[in-house]
């Protein structure tokens, strides 16, 4: 044990000999926190004689749980009589709740429901209650009921807006149908377990006293009911070792309480704190800049990472026009690593917004370079962008049903699947597309097979079909404004639990298009479809290619080189409602700190924002990192434009001002780019 003690810095020795007590372990990004939490479990067992029955670890994923339980027991000088309890919260749940769920009346042979059973059980329940309401949204209301211990009684009671009081009427009818059919949930593995401790006095002391000495893993992401459940379980000691780290706290939107690591040494007395500051992964120019921004926040328990490594290469910055060029930067920069010998496993980039994972994949495609999205899935497989391609093969070929069938309903029209059975079955009768059919029933030309009500909402789908067709034939400027207005699929996505990504990646896709067609302002539909089919068709390559990510998924990985890109003002930091400033500092610390030796950040003068191009500002992320100064932190614009004035275009590039007209905020300009005239709007170029 001795040989494995002289292994630890001086901080993981201190937190692995400290035996009785509360201890929060602070350990900074790559601080060698597993290495500690396993070597003082074996020190407990191997060194102290703490029986491994005594002792519980838990973890918040099966893969943390499996790899520290083996590098554990690898450390202990003796094989143990009784392995030690190293696993999730929920494996922890479901275990007790084998021995002990008859305390709330029901067998212990009850079953997990996962969360397609879940969805399948709620769709029916909304349906018998005659409630519409999108089954994501209820799935995750009723969660962070269950995650915050609230019953359907009290839900009912306090509900006051009438979607919420919607949902709760579903999660009583749900919660009677799980416990009647003796079901059990995801989230029910740890609310029943609090309950029954909570209830049971004499349970809960013996369970407490079973579990002598507890380690928790990843503490800065547990929410209230993990907490609580925690208190229960030291309710007869105060052996409560946890690890984490406050500036890694980046779960807060899905019920993560940074509070539970920010107030643990004043839920918990006599606390002894124990800080790794050591880090082993990055080097010192890679921490300097994650230290100086993390330093911002003003919520924080402090502490400073110093780099085991030392001195490395400075933190380079990326400046392109759009995130086209991006892009393109970015591949060139990867061939040169991957000729000069790198493998391209230790390549990554990653990003704060899934969207913008767009532009990304369409440059490494272009030129030639491999990659494998994780976490994800590629923009074009994502439900929404297939709803909008789609729609628009049914306008440029009205006869594809397959693309018909699946926008029929989107948004809600009230089309159900026996409407649809019906209407396919008419029409392969009568030898006819889907299209056509529905088109000559609406008529009269040929007998409906469906209600009125659901005839009125075909020939709805038929009129904004033709009139969108209609629009199609001449130039698509402002087809995308008019495809939005009538087909309305933002407010569609917009009522999802994720509908804010999803409506990202609307915007995303529009303003892609808008793009092309300012390109080339004859493009047609048919060439637009082509265009995004040649894309969408790679192959995943999965081996031997670099990966591309959003940074929460990056969160416990490492890379020798990596790229971070939309380093602006609205992208990072995400500006918005409900934005987190605090959070989204912690997330560009952890984008940071994934780099071991060689890091580039990239911003961009231009991104599509809304589903329009935007001009944007650098973020001001790269001024708190010590990166640019803070005067270089506005990209200039002129407020006013005249005559004679040159700008930058990022399609057209430089051109001159002939003329300078106010329209409204901004002014309309005519820019002449090398004998090509263009009237443009001055929020769409750049003074220099």
């Amino acid at each position: 044990m001795e040989q494995i003690l002289n292994e630890l810095n001086p901080s993981q020795r201190e937190a692995v000999e400290h035996i009785d007590g509360a201890m929060l372990i602070l350990a900074g990004a790559g601080s060698g926190k597993t290495k500690t939490l396993t070597a003082r479990l074996a020190y407990l067992v191997g060194e102290v004689g703490i029986d491994p029955a005594n002792t519980l670890t838990l973890t918040f994923t099966n893969k943390a749980a499996s790899e520290m339980r083996e590098r554990a027991l690898k450390l202990m000088p003796t094989k143990v009589s009784y392995p030690p309890l190293l696993c999730t919260f929920h494996k922890f749940g479901l275990l007790f709740l084998k021995f002990h769920i008859e305390k709330l009346g029901r067998s212990n042979n009850f079953v997990i429901i996962d969360s397609d059973d879940k969805k399948r059980l709620l769709r029916s329940i909304a349906k018998a209650l005659k409630i519409d309401l999108n089954l994501s949204f209820i799935a995750s209301e009723i969660s962070k009921y269950k995650n915050s211990l609230l019953t359907p009684e009290v839900v009912l009671e306090k509900a006051e807006l009438p979607d919420y009081k919607k949902v709760a009427k579903i999660y009583e009818q749900y919660q009677a149908n799980i416990e009647e059919n003796n079901l059990v949930d995801f989230d029910d593995l740890l609310m029943l377990t609090y309950r029954i401790l909570d209830e049971n006095e004499e349970l809960r002391r013996e369970t407490s006293n079973r579990y002598k000495y507890i380690m928790v893993d990843e503490y800065q992401d547990t929410n209230e009911l993990q907490f609580r459940l925690l208190e229960h379980l030291c309710s007869e000691h105060d052996n409560l070792c946890v690890v984490g780290d406050d500036d890694q706290s980046i779960y807060g939107w899905r019920g993560a309480n940074i509070r539970n690591i920010l107030e643990f040494a004043d839920r918990f007395e006599n606390t002894k704190t124990v800080k790794l500051e050591t880090n082993y992964r990055s080097t010192e120019p890679i921490l300097k800049a994650a230290n100086a921004l993390i330093e911002h926040n003003s919520t924080r328990l402090g502490k400073k990472l110093v780099s085991h490594k030392g001195e490395g290469k400075e933190i380079k910055l990326l400046h392109s026009l759009d995130e086209s060029m991006e892009a393109k930067a970015i591949a060139h920069e990867i061939h040169d690593l991957i000729d000069s010998g790198v493998d391209p496993d230790e390549i990554a980039v990653l990003y704060r917004i899934n969207a913008l994972s767009r532009s990304l994949e369409e440059g490494f495609t272009k030129e030639g370079l491999a990659f494998k999205l994780i976490g994800g899935m590629r923009f074009y497989e994502r439900a929404e962008i297939k709803d909008i391609i789609s729609y628009f093969r049914v306008l440029a070929n009205p006869h594809d049903d397959f693309s018909l069938v699946r926008i029929i309903n989107k948004p809600k029209r009230g089309i159900g699947k026996a409407s649809i059975e019906k209407l396919q079955k008419a029409a392969f009768d009568v030898h006819l597309s889907l299209y056509e059919y529905i088109e000559q029933s609406i008529s009269g030309k040929l007998p409906s097979v469906v209600s009125k009500k659901v005839a009125t909402a075909l020939a709805k789908l038929v009129e904004d079909i033709q009139l969108l067709r209609d629009e199609a034939k001449n130039a698509l400027g402002n087809f995308i404004t008019l495809f939005e207005e009538r087909i309305k699929l933002k407010d569609h996505y917009a009522a999802m639990v994720d509908g804010f990504d999803r409506i990202l990646n609307i915007d995303e896709f529009y303003g892609y298009f808008r793009d092309a067609v300012m390109k080339n302002p004859d493009l047609t539909l048919d060439e637009f479809l082509n265009d995004i089919s040649l894309q969408s068709d790679q192959d995943q390559i999965e081996e031997n290619a670099i990966t591309i990510m959003s940074i929460h998924a990056a969160k416990g990985l490492e890379f020798e080189h990596l790229f971070v890109i939309g380093l602006e003002e609205e992208f990072f930091p995400l500006l918005g409602e409900g934005s987190n400033m605090e959070e989204e500092r912690r997330l560009g610390y952890v984008a940071i700190t994934r780099a071991k030796s060689d890091l580039t950040l990239c911003y961009v003068d231009s991104r599509f924002y809304k589903g329009r191009r935007k001009m944007i500002d650098k973020s001001r992320f790269l001024g708190e990192a010590g990166l640019i100064s803070d005067t270089s932190l506005k990209i200039t614009k002129s407020s006013a434009f005249k005559k004679g004035d040159l700008v930058k275009h990022k399609i057209f590039g430089i051109g001159r001002v002939q003329a300078a007209n106010k329209s409204g905020k901004e002014y309309k300009l005519l820019i002449n780019f090398g004998g090509n005239k263009k009237e443009i709007l001055s929020s769409f170029v750049q003074s220099i």
